[in-house]
């Protein structure tokens, strides 16, 4: 399964949070860089206005003082007036509009925007002269370079980075806990899960941990149970099959005997059944050990044809010894029971993925019945029920396959016949 990076409950965080950081910064930048304007449109104006009020007071009560350097005094008539107003889609436009309405009615404005700094002309009605002053300096244009964005960047990647942090520290306890559920599903020992986070985690957390607990006593008491009620089964199965044994009729102490070896049967599988512990035996070739299994099995049915090996993992499938025996052994012989020749053991890589497959040629299982075919004590059809078996055998497969790591697929084969498929991750 292709695995998305942002299919995650961090991605998903990490992309909301960025999100909404980028939207708000940006739309607080665009709303601070157009109040910026209008404050400067604004000022600009009152201090041209103030200063155009200045020049008429300096007319009229000291007219023989000196203006300042940037300060004229124009007549009408003058030939360096600028020729007309300027157009809608000059940068002063703004400007003009909201100076012309701080002037008396009929004032006549121009700007001469060739000089530096552009210049303002302004004629009051019944004056004679034009004041000419100097403009603040606006943008008439975009900016190159604007500060407050290099200092909006670095704001937003300073929040954006505290924000994923945050967000990794609220997803790690539930990564932890979905590992646990996942480690718990596969039928693996789980320690108590660590109770942090927010308080709606700790309660999931804490009601896993009661969960795990109350199963894993269940479990155990059924287990002991099983072990306890096979394990005394056994002498009494013992002394009956010695006392088979001693019988003169043939005939009934050969059907008393097969009754005995199956009985024994199933109760090696109950015992095998309750034996929940990890296998701790040292790993062991796949390959290797399916040729032997193929030999053993072909030793017990010498009539039968034999198994069909195609391995193909190589020397790198490594796999808990006992488990991977018992997983054989219960394979081959569920096909030898209710399957037909020829059974084919495979083993190959798949990516990142080891996979070893038993199938048989035999009529399969119903569909409606493969969900149940790994339940324990589940037969799945009354011709399934032969001597000696209990309905374990597919369950006690999938129990060790999901303790050594791996997860167990039961179907139908197109040409027909039972297939088991178990897949191991190559890291694992």
């Amino acid at each position: 399964m292709r695995i998305r990076p942002f299919d995650s409950l961090f991605g998903r965080l990490s992309i909301f949070t960025v999100g909404v950081l980028l939207l708000s910064h940006f739309a607080w930048y665009t709303v601070i860089r157009f109040e910026r304007s209008e404050m400067q449109t604004r000022y600009a104006v009152e201090e041209t206005t103030f200063l155009v009020d200045a020049v008429k007071q300096h007319q009229v009560r000291t007219p023989n003082l000196p203006l300042p350097s940037r300060v004229r005094l124009v007549d009408q008539g003058s030939s360096s007036v600028p020729a007309s107003d300027p157009d809608n889609n000059s940068p002063f436009s703004r400007f003009l509009t909201d100076f012309r309405e701080s002037m008396p009615s009929g004032t006549m404005l121009r700007i001469d925007d060739s000089a530096h700094p552009p210049r303002l002309w302004v004629l009051m009605p019944n004056d004679t002269q034009w004041i000419v002053v100097p403009l603040q300096p606006l943008r008439g244009g975009p900016r190159t370079f604007d500060k407050m964005l290099f200092w909006l960047i670095f704001i937003t990647i300073g929040a954006a980075m505290s924000a994923l942090f945050a967000a990794w520290q609220v997803q790690r306890p539930l990564r932890t806990l979905a590992g646990a559920v996942g480690r718990f599903g596969r039928g693996q020992h789980v320690a108590p899960v660590a109770e942090s986070g927010p308080r709606e985690l700790r309660q999931l957390t804490r009601g896993f941990n009661q969960m795990v607990n109350d199963i894993s006593q269940t479990q155990s008491d059924r287990n002991v149970m099983l072990a306890g009620v096979a394990h005394d089964l056994r002498t009494p199965l013992a002394r009956l099959r010695l006392r088979a044994e001693m019988m003169e009729d043939t005939r009934s102490r050969d059907g008393v005997v097969r009754d005995v070896d199956s009985l024994t049967h199933i109760v090696d599988q109950f015992l095998m059944f309750a034996n929940d512990t990890l296998d701790t035996s040292m790993p062991t070739s796949v390959d290797g050990l399916c040729e032997r299994a193929a030999r053993n099995f072909h030793a017990v049915y010498p009539s039968e044809p034999p198994v069909v090996l195609e391995l193909a993992a190589g020397e790198s499938f490594v796999l808990p010894e006992a488990s991977l025996d018992r997983i054989l052994a219960n394979l081959l012989e569920n096909a030898h029971a209710y399957g037909e020749a020829p059974i084919t053991v495979s083993t190959w890589r798949d990516d990142g993925t080891w996979c070893l497959r038993v199938c048989d040629s035999g009529d399969g299982i119903s569909p409606a019945n493969l969900a149940a075919a790994t339940r324990p004590f589940v037969r799945l059809d009354p011709a399934r029920g032969g001597n000696g078996h209990s309905g374990l055998g597919l369950a006690i497969v999938d129990r060790l396959t999901r303790h050594a790591g791996g997860d167990c697929e039961i179907d139908n084969r197109p040409e027909g016949g039972l297939r088991v498929t178990m897949r191991f991750q190559v890291r694992a």
